[in-house]
């Protein structure tokens, strides 16, 4: 008698994975290239993304479906884990993040990112020092002591003129991630408009007080 509930039961778990693939919506579906292979741990929540030159991790907070054959992945709103009705919803809008995340990171082995940082101000300048392996970024922002700051291998930069920085990596979350970082450092003031600026910022300058 057992053996036949755990056998309905397999079959009724196989029934409901299929009814979810087929009402997957084409959104929610990542075709995966060729020249990528993925290795799915579901024990650990990871999925792997290897090519010839590097490999890349995801850890997940949905599951998905991977089917090898077609070389797709279908994203679904099931938790890992038995969750709360409230938990449960917001695992639907969880859903399209994990979708974007995943096509972030196929992008990412094809495609090399960049982001440029403007310095405006009088005798704000930015200078690279070569130390041995590391890169370090060393900056003149109007205080009286220089600011440095340590780049990362996965991030390559470009300096043009000490006004000019370029970023380039294929890791676009961390790329934009050390960006923000070396924005941080000085950020633009809103009465003259000095600072560290993005490529495409504007800023609306504040009228100074009369006294």
């Amino acid at each position: 008698m057992q053996t036949v509930q755990n056998w309905w039961g397999t079959l009724y778990f196989s029934k409901l994975i299929k009814h979810l693939m087929k009402h997957l919506l084409k959104k929610d579906t990542v075709k995966i290239p060729n020249s990528i292979d993925i290795i799915y741990l579901v024990n650990k929540n990871v999925l792997i993304f290897v090519n010839s030159t590097c490999q890349k991790s995801l850890k997940l907070s949905v599951q998905i479906f991977l089917n090898k054959s077609k070389r797709i992945i279908k994203v679904s709103h099931l938790s890992f884990s038995k969750n709360s009705m409230d938990k449960q919803k917001r695992l639907y809008f969880l859903k399209g993040t994990e979708t974007a995340l995943i096509k972030q990171r196929i992008l990412e082995f094809s495609t090399t990112f960049y982001q440029k940082l403007i310095f405006i101000g009088v005798g704000y300048r930015v200078f690279d020092i070569n130390n041995f392996d590391n890169s370090i970024l060393m900056f003149k922002l109007g205080y009286s002591h220089f600011l440095y700051f340590n780049i990362t291998e996965n991030i390559k930069t470009f300096n043009f003129k000490a006004v000019k920085l370029f970023f380039f990596s294929q890791n676009y979350q961390n790329l934009t991630q050390t960006v923000s970082l070396v924005r941080s450092l000085k950020r633009p003031e809103p009465y003259k408009g000095k600072g560290i600026l993005y490529e495409t910022e504007k800023i609306r300058l504040k009228k100074a007080r009369k006294i």
